[in-house]
């Protein structure tokens, strides 16, 4: 199996943090009781700008939860098509191509889901296997590669393509004042990405899917993910994200060692970019070169946190600077449950 192309789209909304931060500080005014807390949680962040679903001035008319899904559904939409197209132009291929689509995202909700809503749009052929998945977040990118591969081994001769759209700000609690939900009004962004993988039989270029593991760390349920509830979507996301992170290395020894490699051996490490402190606890435990994970810096500082999306940010920039061949790569992210996905790449 092989990833043959990322493509991407994002919304026309682009704000630079200090213009999100502004807008954020005017809504909340004086119920935010530390204002320079609010400046300082944005800051540490290190994100530079974001792209929104909506223009800013729309987001207070989002009077509901319902509001907020209808909005979802048709953005998703419209940038889940403009993605899967470019990422198919990418690859030199047509809509009528693919066999499978894997759709992942955890910002909003739709029955049919986005993918049955983009068959007629793309002119998908009519027995296109297709399988939504929801609720992995920010580990479903890399999650949903390994998911497609493992399709691939079983039909050699066919085409995948997993679309994710991850419309973060239509998510954000505007009456909460919590740490975790101003840290989120911080970090996460808007977009789509999807990647096209071909399988065995499929002449295509691009690295190919070595193997794939999944890790679920126990009883850490509470760690990340969402409380939802009349209002929407209410983040959860506690401190420890970035201590269990740090415990990623033995995860990864294991994974390397069962297909006869080690971390000497990876060159190019394609990381999700969950926030600085994660970056740090990967960079620390992993014991990474400097250098090593600039492309997810600077998709972070970019584009922010676009959860599932993110990591094939990422995995589009080291596509466009192809290493040389027999270079390994390691793409990894982790999320809710709380799990890793880790995919071992070979160009």
């Amino acid at each position: 199996m092989r990833v043959t192309a990322v493509g991407r789209a994002f919304p026309e909304n682009y704000y630079s943090q200090e213009a999100l931060l502004g807008a954020l500080r005017a809504y909340w005014g004086a119920r935010f009781h530390n204002p320079r807390r609010l400046e300082q949680l944005h800051r540490n962040v290190l994100v530079g700008g974001r792209h929104l679903a909506l223009p800013i001035e729309d987001y207070p008319k989002l009077s509901s939860f319902g509001d907020a899904n209808d909005a979802f559904i048709r953005c998703a939409t419209e940038l889940g098509e403009r993605a899967v197209r470019n990422a198919l132009e990418r690859a030199e291929l047509e809509p009528r191509d693919v066999r499978h689509v894997f759709f992942v995202s955890v910002t909003g909700i739709a029955t049919p889901s986005i993918d049955a809503r983009l068959v007629n749009r793309l002119g998908l052929r009519s027995d296109v296997k297709r399988t939504p998945i929801f609720g992995l977040g920010c580990v479903a990118g890399a999650a949903g590669i390994a998911r497609a591969a493992d399709y691939l081994r079983a039909f050699p001769d066919e085409i995948a393509v997993l679309l994710s759209v991850e419309l973060c700000s239509l998510t954000l609690q505007r009456e909460d004042l919590s740490i975790p939900n101003v840290i989120a009004s911080g970090l996460f962004g808007d977009g789509a990405a999807a990647v096209v993988l071909t399988g065995r039989d499929v002449s295509r270029p691009g690295p190919q899917v070595v193997a794939t593991r999944s890790v679920f760390y126990p009883d850490t349920e509470s760690v990340m993910g969402w409380q939802i509830g009349a209002g929407g979507f209410r983040v959860v996301l506690s401190s420890d994200v970035p201590t269990i992170a740090r415990g990623i290395r033995k995860d990864v020894d294991e994974f390397l060692a069962s297909q006869g490699v080690s971390l000497r051996d990876v060159a190019r490490v394609i990381a999700h970019p969950g926030g600085p402190k994660v970056l740090e606890a990967f960079h620390e435990a992993l014991e990474l070169p400097e250098g090593a994970l600039d492309l997810t810096w600077r998709s972070l500082e970019e584009l922010g946190n676009l959860s599932s999306a993110s990591v094939l940010m990422v995995l589009g920039d080291t596509l466009a600077n192809d290493p040389p061949p027999g270079t390994l790569g390691l793409l990894l992210a982790m999320g809710p449950g709380f799990c890793a996905e880790l995919v071992l790449l070979r160009w």
